[in-house]
């Protein structure tokens, strides 16, 4: 059974900075994409950063670029994601989400598999 489990969530002051980690289990990453989103009350879940096993190719989002860096070690089956100079428009439920074949896409539709979330809180 494939599982995702986050972590890492909390509370933190602007300019802070956390680390998010997502676990996987029933599969290993060498043949996934393990993407990041995030979803604001009221607004629609959007991706954040992704990380390809097919090449190690990394994207992410123009509102995170230069703040957000995705990393994965495959040993552990764990995708980071940490997060530098936090915004309270980062606010959100950060989900961790898998899809295979590997693909380069933050399309919500185009991953199989997700976590239930951990929550991140900016305060100003």
């Amino acid at each position: 059974e494939v599982q995702l489990v986050e972590s890492g969530g909390g509370l933190v002051q602007a300019g802070g900075s956390l680390r998010l980690s997502c676990a996987a289990s029933g599969f290993t990453f060498d043949d996934y994409t393990i993407g990041w989103f995030r979803q604001a009350p009221g607004k629609e879940r959007e991706g954040v950063s992704y990380i390809s096993s097919k090449d190690g190719s990394t994207y992410y989002a123009d509102s995170v670029k230069g703040r957000f860096t995705i990393s994965s070690d495959n040993a552990k089956n764990t995708v980071y994601l940490q997060m530098n100079s936090l915004k309270p428009e980062d606010t959100a439920v950060y989900y961790c989400a898998a899809a295979q074949p590997p693909l380069k896409s933050l399309l919500v539709g185009a991953y199989d598999y997700w976590g239930q979330g951990t929550q991140v809180t900016v305060s100003s």
